[in-house]
């Protein structure tokens, strides 16, 4: 079977699920093996395996560049202007910076970790494949369980975010066939660029503050209360999910889930041989990305720059360059950073290996630049006054009105990717808790079910009582980052130090401090 799968190594795509990565293979039905031979490498332990260490191909460096660059966008981008506003303008852009350069050397461990393994043949092994080496079933269950809370964490913020996008899409398409306009209703800014605060304290300083609403004549005044009954964000729209995610969920096959997945990504079958196909592979599965770069920049230039230094104190309309709230954004950071489960397969496919480290430092240089650039712009173009920055919401699309035709795109586009991701999400925790607890991937469709309800439940109730993603992935984030960002590297590092009777106390030191950084990252998010 394994030489069969070399045959459609060019299928294997890299998918991006909560800033994790996933690898994918979408062979022919003839060819497809069953759920118990298709695995993923991930520091989850084994879900699906697929063969791709040994491509017929290699890429050159642009392409796997781009490739890191491509994998490790996910949905922190939309919490990166609220992280920077919880820290603070001039704290969070350094914060920005030093968790990059932590994250980048952290991964740069976990790359070279099974070179420095002696006497053995580690030219296949993953990350999970060190860790289970050094430290036996601590390891391995360690991952295990920290990954979990990455993969329950990132099901949890799909189904907020989920809502939110169907909600809002729902919400553009009755207001324009209806001629419903609702600016009046909504607290925000004038003028045809409008931005929104869905949450506003409009006396924050006890005096009154000068919001200027944006009123229209146009149009129906008043929306149909009927239609907002049945059609809330917290209320309802959580539940219209279920009938529709619930069921695949509970579908057997690891094929569908495969398949399902790919109906959100655009597949390229260019001409010109392998190189071209894998570049323009690539470059379809940067069109959210993309498009999310082109809105900000487009908002940015029409909305101009709204920026007034305070260093300390806070005033009525600017948060304080250094705010002591800066470790939530150091939690979301932690998530977005996030590439280190799947960084050495992607690294197997450079053509030239030496350049690993170079490839890798220039992919997390473009990475902190997007997030950079999208942070500060978002941050920098908030209308304030009218509005305070503080009314930055931790998904940025919310602070623009349903009737906003580019974010509706926006929201419409992503909001198609989640549906068709979710399901393998289900299908990744399904594996590895049947599989550790009933030693099988599918004991029954009830157990399955079982599950699937609790899963779902988690999500409901998140997205009805507390739908604030920035928070969900700052923990998700310094919980999983703990073990995987931080511990396992470090212990790695000193280990293998050890054992070569290289390790020094400035390195036992600085790998200590790094451990310590991610227990504190982790423990700060119960103060804040």
């Amino acid at each position: 079977m394994t030489s069969w799968f070399f045959w459609f190594d060019e299928l294997v795509v890299p998918v991006r699920i909560f800033n994790v990565c996933w690898f994918l293979q979408s062979p022919p039905d003839h060819v497809i093996p069953g759920p118990e031979e298709l695995y993923v490498y991930s520091p989850l332990g084994t879900a699906f395996k697929v063969t791709g260490s040994d491509l017929s191909s290699k890429n050159p460096s642009i392409i796997t560049i781009f490739a890191i660059w491509n994998t490790m966008m996910g949905t922190s981008i939309l919490s990166i202007p609220w992280g920077i506003k919880q820290a603070g303008f001039t704290l969070g852009i350094f914060i920005l910076v030093f968790t990059g350069l932590l994250m980048l050397y952290c991964c740069y461990i976990v790359l070279k970790s099974p070179k420095a393994i002696p006497y053995v043949d580690a030219s296949d092994w993953e990350f999970p494949d060190v860790c289970r080496f050094y430290f036996g079933k601590v390891g391995q269950w360690s991952s295990l369980f920290f990954s979990m809370v990455s993969l329950i964490g990132a099901m949890v913020v799909y189904w907020v975010l989920m809502s939110n996008f169907l909600y809002n899409s729902g919400q553009f398409i009755y207001n324009y066939a209806h001629n419903v306009n609702v600016s009046d209703s909504e607290f925000g800014t004038n003028g045809s660029d409008k931005v929104i605060c869905p949450f506003p304290n409009t006396d924050p300083g006890g005096n009154s503050t000068t919001i200027s609403l944006y009123l229209s004549t146009s149009g129906n005044e008043t929306s149909d209360t009927s239609f907002e009954h049945w059609w809330s964000k917290t209320n309802t729209i959580p539940l219209f999910l279920i009938p529709l995610l619930l069921p695949l969920l509970c579908f057997r096959s690891a094929a569908f889930f495969a398949r399902f997945t790919f109906l959100g990504k655009t597949r390229g079958r260019g001409y010109g041989g392998e190189r071209s196909r894998v570049w323009r592979r690539e470059v379809e599965g940067t069109i959210s990305v993309v498009y999310l770069i082109v809105l900000v920049t487009i908002k940015a230039v029409h909305l101009g720059f709204h920026l007034e230094f305070h260093w300390v104190d806070p005033s009525q309309f600017y948060v304080p360059e250094f705010r002591l709230l800066f470790p939530q954004f150091t939690g979301v950071l932690t998530l977005a950073f996030f590439i280190h489960n799947c960084i050495i397969t992607l690294m197997k496919s450079n053509k030239h290996q030496e350049n690993n480290v170079r490839d890798l430092s220039v992919a997390y240089l473009l990475v902190g630049i997007t997030y950079l650039y999208v942070g500060v712009m978002i941050f920098a173009a908030f209308p304030s006054p009218p509005l305070s920055k503080e009314c930055i919401e931790p998904n940025f699309l919310d602070n623009f009105p349903t009737g906003d035709v580019l974010v509706f795109v926006a929201r419409t586009f992503l909001l198609f990717q989640m549906i068709t991701v979710y399901p393998l999400l289900g299908y990744l925790v399904r594996v590895q808790v049947m599989g550790q607890v009933f030693g099988s991937h599918y004991p029954s469709f009830f157990h399955v079910l079982a599950l699937n309800v609790l899963i779902v439940a988690a999500g409901v109730l998140m997205a009805k009582f507390y739908p604030n993603i920035g928070s969900i992935i700052r923990f998700s984030g310094a919980t999983c980052g703990l073990a995987l960002v931080f511990v396992l590297p470090a212990l790695v590092q000193m280990v293998s130090l050890r054992r070569q009777g290289l390790l020094r106390w400035p390195s036992a030191l600085f790998h200590s401090l790094l451990i310590l950084l991610g227990v504190a990252n982790l423990l700060a998010q119960f103060f804040m």
